[in-house]
């Protein structure tokens, strides 16, 4: 509502407004509430970053908007650099002169994920391609698989990229990929598959098994995921993934699948939620039974002791507040004076965790108690 709309119908609260816009306008507009100071950041990284990710080594990789203009026609192709933990960084892919598709090919990058051994990269773009000389686009995804110099891993007889490739991670031999591909839109079912770049393209990690959603550990060439049937008729399965050897076990049938399948920092356990309200635990080698806790659905991470998860509540693209919820009996600790972030990750280590501002989407790194 305009200053003179207000004015017409809520006398005097348009000079209260004034004031008030005033006396904040010259205010930081992330700044912890007064009188409570926010923790020293270890390290800035004031760009308008589009994703990031912790290496176990303490680097960052992070992804920086890109737009140009080319053909007269305005692109945008991000830029990936990476960080040192003494703030030095370096640009290892120069998102205009990437070239992974035709002329009128734009990317946002939306994921980034380090090998176990730090060498290598996934690059998760959604993509969009001009099909028309009216503008209309094509809408995609595609994992670009990189080293951490930003050369490109071609795979045998290909390019750097698997079309249609998501949820993808460099397994720790060093030579095995394993990402998702949509088999029923939209992004209700999938298949689990795997690729070796020198050998070439691979294929189902499980002839004609689909799945909801799959969590990697690839320091044990392990996963878990969700197996559902075609007609989503019968209950779920939490499966158990040998990713080199390319078997699967179920582990136990489960009464809901909600999102937001992990797993934990030892692989012993695994998470997910049952619903909007409870995320249910579970010892994998002890699957039968759950543990309950009473949470609101968000995107979350573990602990390193795994007593508990730090979670932003919420869509995953929607700023939120950061809360400790203590697994033992739900109890809620804020952190970070409840300030509002589009994204966060907590480094391998456990001791810091990254946030994304909104609005401006620098990357700060703060201690984590």
């Amino acid at each position: 509502m305009k200053l003179t709309h207000m004015r017409r119908y809520f006398p005097g609260l348009a000079c209260c407004a004034l004031f008030a816009w005033i006396a904040t306008a010259g205010s930081p507009s992330h700044a912890a509430p007064q009188g409570q100071p926010l923790p020293n950041p270890l390290q800035s990284i004031n760009e308008e970053c589009t994703a990031f990710a912790f290496a176990p080594d303490g680097r960052i990789v992070f992804s920086v908007r890109r737009l140009f203009n080319k053909h007269k026609v305005l692109m945008q192709r991000d830029d990936i650099w990476i960080a040192s933990a003494d703030g030095k960084k370096r640009r290892i892919v120069d998102g205009e002169k990437l070239v992974t598709g035709p002329d009128d090919f734009s990317y946002t990058v939306r994921a980034l994920r380090w090998s176990p051994d730090a060498s290598r990269l996934t690059a998760e773009l959604e993509t969009r391609t001009m099909v028309n000389d009216q503008g209309e686009t094509r809408e995609g995804v595609a994992t670009l698989l990189l080293d951490d110099g930003g050369r490109e891993i071609k795979i045998s007889g290909g390019d750097s990229t698997i079309p249609n490739g998501e949820n993808a991670a460099w397994l720790d031999d060093g030579a095995t990929v394993v990402y998702l591909l949509e088999a029923m839109k939209p992004r209700l079912l999938f298949t689990i598959n795997t690729v070796r770049p020198v050998a070439g393209r691979g294929g189902p990690l499980v002839v004609n098994a689909l799945y909801s959603a799959a969590a990697w550990d690839a320091q044990r060439h392990m996963g878990v995921a969700i197996e559902r049937d075609a007609q989503l008729a019968y209950a779920p399965k939490v499966v158990l993934l040998d990713l080199i050897k390319q078997v699967r076990r179920v582990l136990v049938e489960i009464e809901g699948f909600a999102g937001g399948l992990t797993i934990s920092p030892s692989g012993e356990k695994m998470a997910y939620f049952r619903d909007g309200e409870i995320l249910e635990i579970r010892e994998i080698s002890k699957p039968e039974k759950a543990t309950r806790v009473h949470v609101p659905f968000g995107n979350y991470q573990w602990s390193r002791d795994e007593r508990r998860i730090l979670i932003k509540r919420g869509p995953e693209r929607r700023s939120d507040s950061l809360v400790w919820v203590r697994l033992a009996d739900s109890e809620f600790t804020p952190i970070l004076h409840e300030l509002t972030f589009r994204d966060f990750m907590i480094s391998p280590d456990g001791r810091r965790v990254g946030v994304m501002i909104p609005g401006k989407r620098n990357i700060v790194v703060y201690p984590l108690e």
